[in-house]
């Protein structure tokens, strides 16, 4: 393949990893990275938490150590702004102009950040987390500050305000539902998390929204649709995110909120891929789903260039992530398709594994707290679709791995 190119689209965890893989299994063809950041790939977690709380360097947070790439032969091209990816031409263009032809090519770009689109949104102190400047600007803004708001309460907003109650600022949380992470968690494990950020005095506003920012320049309250009037030195905003994908527009490819690929992450053009965030994915075990998490960034990354090299193998991953808010570790694998949950341990004592089952008893998603080894335990049972005996499921003293038929 030394006379072949292969074009990623994203310097992200997912094209950075696609990146690496392929190198490790041997392309030896010119292999070339386009991001829009001035940034080398690097891991975004931390943006939100010990990176934000000033605990960890910006060093730490790169995916390979400076000279890495060019000692791989791996062209990066930063703050390369991408227009389009043509999969008939086999071409990308660039907005400042020019276009690169490509053999192979991976869309990874990711997502943005929803703008909250209310009046004095645009205020001094109106911030959001994706990037390293992000971060940077929150971490400055809250020196010296002493009350913040955080819009949204799903995993970012919900780390972000954690992190600024360490830093020792009084946070106020503006939730549109009816508990913490409703979507994703739902309202029983949802009401965890909200007593474990009341416990450390979190005020939160749930089933609210923002009217209206005010502030004279800068922003110096929040007023909610239900008329709390709320004083702050800064407001930072999360309220979900949106996949990147105009540099396909066009192609029939956006549906579902991101890039449509099979299950072996290819598009409906042979030798265009997506992957990551964007990809909206045909899952073997859940279906259509876009899964936004940092390990199925990394474990997309790699099975896409497997596909690149002209692998048929679908990507059945159960899919696994992580939040750290204060001292509690949440953990989740799968997707939480209903709300049949069944629990071993406790949610009064905070610390459990809960398992979420289909209509016929078949284990879709697991979610944990300070319970972490039964998430991993349960995902070959998610991956091979077990329906196990709900009283296993239960009882702690049974080895959630003598449930797996296929381990038997």
């Amino acid at each position: 393949m030394a006379d072949r190119t292969f074009v990623i689209v994203g310097a992200s965890l997912t094209g950075a990893t696609a990146a690496a893989t392929l190198r490790g299994s041997g392309f030896d063809g010119r292999l070339i990275m386009l991001g829009d950041e001035p940034h080398a790939p690097y891991e975004r977690p931390g943006l939100s938490k010990a990176y934000l709380r000033g605990e960890e360097p910006a060093e730490e947070l790169f995916v390979r150590p400076p000279g890495w790439w060019d000692e791989q032969g791996i062209e990066i091209r930063l703050e390369a702004t991408v227009e389009r990816v043509d999969p008939r031409e086999m071409t990308v263009t660039f907005r400042a102009g020019g276009s690169l032809p490509f053999d192979s090519a991976l869309v990874a770009t990711g997502v943005r950040n929803r703008v909250l689109d209310v009046p004095g949104a645009d205020l001094d102190g109106v911030l959001q987390l994706r990037r390293i400047p992000d971060a940077d600007a929150i971490r400055d803004r809250a020196r010296g500050a002493s009350r913040a708001v955080v819009v949204g309460m799903g995993f970012i907003g919900a780390e972000v305000a954690a992190s600024l109650r360490q830093l020792g600022l009084e946070v106020t949380i503006v939730e549109i539902f009816e508990t913490a992470l409703f979507r994703v968690l739902g309202a029983r494990i949802g009401k965890v998390l909200e007593l474990i950020h009341r416990d450390h005095g979190v005020e939160i506003l749930f089933e609210d929204n923002v009217e209206r920012l005010e502030g004279a320049g800068r922003v110096e309250r929040v007023i909610t649709q239900r008329g709390r009037s709320i004083e702050c030195d800064l407001v930072v905003v999360g309220i979900g995110t949106e996949p990147n994908v105009d540099v396909m527009a066009g192609e029939g490819l956006d549906e579902l909120g991101g890039i449509r690929v099979d299950a072996t992450l290819r598009t409906a053009f042979p030798n265009v891929f997506a992957a990551g965030d964007v990809a909206t994915h045909d899952h073997p075990v859940f279906g259509t789903v876009r899964v936004e998490h940092f390990d199925n960034a990394i474990k997309m990354g790699e099975h896409v260039a497997g596909a690149m090299l002209g692998s048929d193998d679908p990507f059945d991953d159960p899919h696994w992530f992580w939040s750290d808010q204060y001292d509690s570790e949440i953990q989740m694998g799968g997707v939480r398709l209903t709300d049949d949950m069944v629990l071993r341990g406790s949610l009064e004592e905070r610390r459990f594994c809960a398992f979420f089952l289909d209509p016929a008893g078949v284990l879709r998603a697991c979610v944990s707290i300070d319970w972490p080894r039964d998430v991993r335990r349960s995902l070959p049972l998610i991956r091979r679709a077990v329906a196990p005996d709900r009283a296993a499921l239960i009882d702690p003293a049974v080895d959630l791995r003598t449930l797996d038929p296929a381990r038997a």
